[in-house]
């Protein structure tokens, strides 16, 4: 790459103020600051505290009291179900107060008011790669482009992770609405994955809906695959699509991609790339 990207400039604009939008993916504590003024009613919410952005210095207590937290409100009014192993997973109930923000193929990804800048991803009974996925997260430390994970652990015949809350819109959605891919955001995505490459990961999975971008800055929001050691060209026909079709020629209408033809060059690329194994 000819151009080194400036990671920490990054990450010290992030940690400055807030972002809009949505996404999320063992060691150090997470910050579980209250974002609302008192405890949830009862005796479950979390010691009210708003100490901003601690990072992974903090004491056993808090990651004890984030660990309670979550073993208290959130798992044991939650229900995951794997009805069809080709599909992702389905959320039959969850608690009050407690927002889903997606369901992939492994589990469940939620967060709750008190947790502004985590998630909790909850494997589903069944489903394979909670191990895999903590290992991931070991290796790749901390780095712009991916979460980060604080905690790893298994209650109540429940296994989840506490991750960084990464922030964006997928390519995906940014087809979908028009908004401008800019080439900076692929150069970081490709720049991250390389890195991943150095940790001993091998980057797998990683389209359209696996990576986002946030001020012109690319993200890989999902990395529950990269111990897979076969080969995948997800990533690599993306960019060929990128710099063939979208640049000289998707990136100038004047009107969002409707989601159907969307679904339909998914569905196409996945027929034509299974025929060619």
């Amino acid at each position: 790459m000819s151009e080194k990207r400036d990671w920490d400039h990054r990450k010290n604009r992030e940690e400055q103020g807030d972002m809009e939008g949505d996404a999320g993916k063992t060691s150090g504590r997470p910050d579980a600051s209250a974002s609302d003024a008192g405890k949830m009613s009862g005796d479950r919410g979390m010691s009210d505290r708003d100490d901003g952005q601690q990072g992974a210095g903090g004491s056993a207590t808090d990651w004890e009291e984030l660990r309670a937290f979550i073993e208290r409100d959130l798992l044991p009014e939650l229900e995951l179900a794997s009805v069809d192993p080709t599909e992702p997973i389905v959320v039959r109930k969850q608690p009050r107060q407690w927002v889903r923000l997606g369901a992939g193929n492994y589990a469940g990804v939620f967060t709750h008011p008190k947790l502004a800048d985590w998630v909790v991803k909850v494997y589903a009974p069944g489903r394979e790669g909670f191990e895999a996925e903590t290992e991931v997260y070991r290796r790749l430390g901390e780095h712009p482009a991916f979460a980060s994970c604080k905690l790893s652990a298994e209650a109540g015949g429940h296994r989840y992770l506490v991750l960084k809350r990464l922030r964006g819109k997928t390519l995906y959605q940014c087809m979908l609405d028009c908004t401008r891919i800019a080439p900076s955001v692929i150069a970081d995505i490709d720049e991250a994955l390389d890195y991943a490459r150095s940790k001993g990961l091998y980057p797998h999975d990683v389209h359209g809906k696996n990576v986002m971008q946030h001020e012109g800055r690319g993200i890989v929001v999902d990395v529950s695959d990269f111990l897979k050691t076969e080969p995948c060209r997800m990533w690599d026909d993306l960019k060929g699509a990128y710099h063939r079709f979208y640049v000289p020629y998707l990136s100038k209408l004047p009107f969002p991609i409707p989601e159907w033809m969307m679904d339909g060059v998914r569905k196409g690329y996945r027929l034509i790339r299974g025929n060619r194994k």
